[in-house]
């Protein structure tokens, strides 16, 4: 098949979409990119929610972004099928009206609802902020022939009709974590066990247990925790872990030196959060984490036991004490580590490969007619 990805993503903030391009081109389709990013991150996005007179700026950022989109669109050579990569809940429309005839496949990694709920910017689901995020919501999956999700429980909380065009695709991990992998340091076991987080310290992540976990373990010299990140819940997590001198904070790694990093510890750690949407995802930082060589210590939530099986350690989610032990465990243990390791390591290349991840994709892609009337009709 040949595909357009198409969109204003940003593979280098949201690896999801270049997850995806690599694996079609792994798979042998080939992939004509039309993407212009813009130039505004999640949080960006969520800061104009919270200040809805910053919107115009949204308006007129993504109104660029189009006008060379449309531009680009025109000049691509005709597509089997349109990829609109993640956060494409509003490009997706202008791919509806570009390619009226095409298959259009949206990756709706996440619901604009969803993320506006787990981060209280809508109160209890029935202002004015939660309808306008569940409009924007059905608007995009009106706009798809096929809806990508991660998980069964997104699917599950699709509306019917999108739900019956849905399809379940894991984030997986791109080529670049396998090769930090391959390349990782020999482990010096008499050296502290070396503990990596990375995240936008949102509720999803759950750090407000992490930095309770933290402070817990000021006291253990044979651990040693490395935090990559900010965000809404920073300040409370790195005020509470102050007085253990082994945890280094970093703001951010950029992404071409992130997997390095990662593949220089010895445990990644996922999420631990207990909002609604913590119990209904699997977070990039688990696929990356495994396809780095670390252990891999998350959450126990039904899509993550589903995912990673018996080749993770979970822990109860909010449950900083657990956490502490289980890491007290590895650092006391380095034959669990090291078999924790080995067993993420498998399991990613097993399953979390790129080309694997995209399988279900490239199927129920080339099942999918040209755009049905009724979806040209909302038009």
């Amino acid at each position: 098949m040949r595909w357009l990805a198409f969109g204003t993503y940003d593979v280098q903030r949201h690896p999801r979409v270049g997850v995806l391009i690599e694996g079609l081109r792994a798979a042998g389709d080939e992939v004509v990119e039309v993407n212009v990013p813009l130039a505004l991150d999640t949080a960006g996005r969520v800061a104009m929610l919270r200040q809805p007179w910053r919107l115009p700026k949204l308006a007129w950022m993504l109104g660029r972004c189009w006008t060379l989109l449309a531009v680009r669109a025109r000049r691509a050579p005709a597509a089997d099928a349109v990829l609109v990569g993640y956060l494409g809940h509003f490009d997706v429309r202008l791919a509806r009206r570009l390619f009226r005839r095409t298959p259009i496949v949206l990756d709706h990694l996440v619901s604009a609802a969803g993320t506006a709920h787990d981060r209280a910017l809508t109160g209890g689901g029935g202002g004015l902020k939660a309808k306008l995020m569940r409009w924007i919501d059905r608007g995009a999956l009106r706009c798809a022939d096929v809806v990508v999700v991660d998980t069964d429980e997104h699917l599950a909380a699709l509306p019917a009709d999108a739900a019956a065009r849905g399809v379940v695709a894991l984030v997986g991990a791109g080529a670049q974590w396998f090769a930090a992998g391959a390349a990782r340091p020999v482990a010096d076991p008499s050296r502290p066990l070396k503990v990596v987080f990375v995240g936008l310290f949102t509720p999803l992540h759950g750090t407000e247990y992490l930095g309770d976990a933290l402070a817990r373990l000021a006291g253990d010299a044979d651990i040693a925790v490395t935090m990559v990140g900010k965000g809404q819940d920073y300040a409370a997590c790195r005020a509470a872990a102050a007085d253990n001198p082994r945890v280094t904070w970093l703001d951010w790694v950029d992404a071409a030196d992130l997997p390095a990093l990662v593949a220089e510890h010895d445990v990644a750690l996922g999420i631990f959060g207990t909002t609604a949407k913590a119990q209904n995802v699997v977070p990039t930082k688990v696929f990356q984490g495994a396809a780095a060589g670390c252990a891999v210590v998350t959450s126990d939530t039904a899509p993550q036991r589903r995912t990673l099986g018996d080749d993770a350690l979970f822990v109860p989610a909010g449950d900083a004490e657990a956490l502490v032990a289980m890491l007290r465990s590895l650092a006391s243990d380095r034959a669990l580590l090291a078999s924790s390791q080995h067993k993420a390591a498998a399991r990613a290349a097993d399953r979390f490969a790129a080309a694997t991840v995209v399988e279900p994709i490239r199927a129920r892609a080339a099942q999918s007619p040209a755009t049905p009337p009724a979806m040209q009709q909302t038009y």
